[in-house]
């Protein structure tokens, strides 16, 4: 177990309109079972980097975050036109207000923390693994100049229909069959170092991200619930490996508890892309994203997308599958209120640069919360 980094952070009150400087010295630390090592999160910044934009942590402490959804990188108000007017609404002051304040947050938090030394600024500072994860999962549209990096459970299946329909190998959207992930598509990996230098620097770059929390219980009910490979793969260990007495299992009962307590036993850059933190899937600090959308504005923020890129005004984002079953925050609450507390604390260092990097608030398991 490595020692605990006193990482200090500082708020400059000339950006939050007063002089008064705030330093808030953050502790972290997180452990590895069964391979009896450590895993070392992302230049081992971990807790430090929730206080990295100024008034973050203030924010998170009285629950501001909480209140309203995070927004996605935007451009300025001013210079957004959604392709269908309609759609449009103006928003009342006090979401306007929210809407800023937290997408400032998101900005000056990336630009903080992936401005310092440690982090990487390129695909070609990172090593040789984690390159190859990035790279793998970076889509290219070579017909409409864009890179988009899928983040699995983040309606990636949805842009894939995009980008086939885009290359003319789907004829719409809606097409009934079940979604080849592979088959079709472009990924950044199958080309040259040339190649890839020079798309990163001139196509239009984007993600979509979601709360971490959300992201991993969906993830846990579709693999786990539905999918017999996943089940057979991952839940049969799952299962012999955290509880006392398994029997026969065929891996279809894996609690939300065993599923977090085999997270935190894994290491990072060896999890499944289900799983895997976005941070760790996209390298938003060795890529620069135009922009990053998020899953709770999803229909707002694919629309400004599909403009940006010139598709064709007859491609649209697909409608919602009406045997999806979402994850509401109903759904959500009873999960991480039936999990041991202790659980998710311990597993918060793994997603950190997540709900820090994309201005996700941490879970709320406080009994008062758990209560309602």
């Amino acid at each position: 177990m490595f020692p605990q980094p006193l990482i200090p952070v500082v708020a400059r009150g000339s950006e939050m309109g007063g002089s008064s400087v705030r330093r808030a010295t953050v502790s972290a630390r997180t452990r590895s079972r069964g391979r009896g090592g450590t895993v070392l999160l992302p230049s081992m910044l971990t807790f430090g980097v929730i206080v990295a934009s100024s008034g973050l942590l203030l924010m998170i402490e009285k629950g501001i975050l909480a209140e309203v959804k995070p927004p996605p990188l935007h451009p300025s108000r001013g210079e957004l036109s959604w392709r269908n007017a309609g759609r449009a609404r103006v928003a009342s002051e006090q979401e306007d207000v929210g809407y800023q304040v937290l997408q400032d947050t998101r900005n000056r938090t990336i630009r903080t923390m992936c401005g310092q030394k440690n982090m990487p600024h390129s695909v070609w500072d990172l090593s040789a693994s984690q390159r190859r994860t990035a790279l793998k999962h970076i889509l290219v549209s070579d017909k409409h100049r864009f890179l988009y990096c899928y983040v699995p459970k983040v309606a990636c299946s949805n842009w894939k229909r995009i980008l086939k329909v885009l290359d003319g190998v789907l004829e719409n959207v809606d097409v009934k069959l079940k979604m080849d992930h592979k088959r079709d598509l472009v990924f950044l990996s199958d080309m040259k170092p040339d190649e890839i230098r020079y798309r990163l620097k001139h196509y239009f770059k984007f993600i979509f991200v979601r709360d971490p929390m959300e992201r991993l219980l969906s993830a846990y009910r579709n693999k786990f619930g539905e999918i017999k490979e996943y089940q057979l793969k991952y839940g049969v260990e799952i299962v012999k490996r955290y509880r006392k007495n398994p029997g026969k299992t065929t891996g279809d009962d894996v609690t939300f508890s065993e599923f977090l307590q085999y997270l935190l036993d894994e290491e990072v850059e060896r999890m499944n892309e289900h799983w895997m933190p976005i941070y760790n899937l996209c390298q938003p600090c060795a890529i620069r994203y135009d922009f990053i959308g998020s899953y709770e504005r999803l229909n707002e923020d694919a629309s400004y997308v599909l403009e940006r890129v010139q598709a064709p005004s007859y491609i649209r984002f697909p409608e919602r599958q009406s045997w999806y079953k979402p994850v509401t925050p109903q759904t959500l609450h009873y999960y991480l209120c039936n999990t041991p507390r202790g659980l998710i604390k311990e597993l918060l260092p793994k997603y950190i640069l997540d709900f820090s990097l994309f201005a996700y608030p941490l879970p709320n398991v406080t009994s008062e919360f758990c209560r309602q």
